[in-house]
């Protein structure tokens, strides 16, 4: 399994970016720049009902968002080498 579920265990607190962005071109390197301070920071909580009181405490105005629920498929290297009655399958590797 290429992702596994370590660190998928707390809720997660973002803020929105701010509307027209508030940008502007840094004219010696030629980066952008923000004045935006909150933009790319987040606070993590172990349950939701934390977060829940945390964003009430602050007074914040706030919206949840389920995790998705995974679908694991159980694989099999051994699969790839199961008889078909179809085509063979020709791939190329150059």
């Amino acid at each position: 399994m290429a992702s596994g579920t370590w660190h998928g265990h707390h809720w997660r607190m973002d803020w929105d970016v701010l509307e027209k962005g508030h940008r502007w071109e840094n004219p010696l390197m030629g980066w952008q720049s923000s004045a935006d301070f909150m933009q790319g920071t987040h606070l993590n909580f172990n349950t939701k009902q934390d977060a829940i009181d945390f964003a009430n405490k602050q007074g914040y105005e706030y919206f949840v968002q389920e995790p998705n629920e995974r679908k694991i498929v159980p694989k099999a290297y051994a699969n790839n080498f199961l008889h078909s009655p179809n085509r063979l399958k020709h791939i190329r590797t150059k």
